[in-house]
């Protein structure tokens, strides 16, 4: 019993030491992180651990909206993930007025127009930062590299086209090499509703990357306030027709600029 005691009381002092000791290099440590964020924060870098943002897209062969999520892995890199929404158009694409008005139809339309053809993306990359900023001024250049898988979906493009031999009645038709009246300026009356053609989608797989520089010009590094500039890559498992007399392809390269906000925490 006299030894039990005599350990105790000598070795109590001791322990306690060593958790005080602890504890003080628990604070220290957090004290130096606390000063390496404030010193970091001073010299422009992003020190958050996630970011996420709306952005639009003005391709220079359509547009796009979209959701970004960012996680931060260091100062300087961040893991994005993307989730866009867009279309795609012909550079041949010209809207123009029919010559005669009708009951139906009358709206302007896209001469030759086959298909309307849109994209879903989802993809994986990286946002590297390139250049800092102070807490409250300055730009911060980080450069945004990945890629994806993206779901391409064509629309038939539907026309009101005169009946033959009648007085300003129409029929509603889509492209056929049958009916000459879709290519016949004379004898379409308008475009139809955008809802024509949504029950006839045609879906075809395909992938893509991107890669470009974004330029954060956000007051506070809380902020994701950026313009974005880049190239943009897509490869589909199957040719793309869009226009009725244009040359389909399966593979589309454009560029692109984009207003991204959103926040960090």
């Amino acid at each position: 019993m006299k030894k039990i005691l005599f350990y105790t009381f000598f070795s109590f002092p001791i322990l306690l030491f060593s958790q005080t000791e602890t504890r003080k290099e628990r604070q220290k440590k957090a004290d130096e992180k606390v000063k390496k964020m404030q010193k970091d924060a001073e010299a422009g870098a992003i020190i958050f651990n996630k970011q996420s943002a709306a952005c639009i897209n003005f391709n220079t062969d359509g547009y796009a909206i979209g959701y970004e999520h960012g996680k931060y892995k260091s100062i300087t890199n961040t893991n994005l993930w993307w989730f866009n929404f867009g279309e795609r158009k012909s550079t041949k694409e010209e809207k123009i007025s029919p010559l005669y008005q009708s009951d139906k139809g009358g709206n302007p339309y896209i001469y030759g127009k086959k298909n309307n053809f849109y994209n879903l993306k989802i993809g994986f990359g990286k946002q590297k930062l390139l250049g800092g900023k102070n807490f409250t001024n300055g730009v911060a250049i980080q450069a945004i590299y990945g890629g994806g898988l993206s779901l391409g979906m064509l629309k038939p493009y539907y026309l009101y086209v005169y009946k033959p031999s009648s007085n300003f009645e129409t029929d509603l038709i889509k492209y056929s090499e049958d009916d000459p009246r879709f290519l016949d300026s004379r004898e379409i009356a308008g475009s139809a509703f955008f809802g024509e053609g949504l029950s006839e989608i045609k879906f075809v797989p395909g992938a893509f990357v991107k890669g470009g520089f974004r330029f954060d010009y956000g007051r506070f590094n809380e902020m994701v306030s950026a313009l974005e500039v880049g190239i943009n890559a897509e490869f589909y498992s199957q040719k793309m027709p869009i226009m009725a007399l244009g040359k389909e392809k399966n593979f589309f390269v454009s560029g692109y600029v984009s207003i991204v906000l959103g926040g960090r925490r």
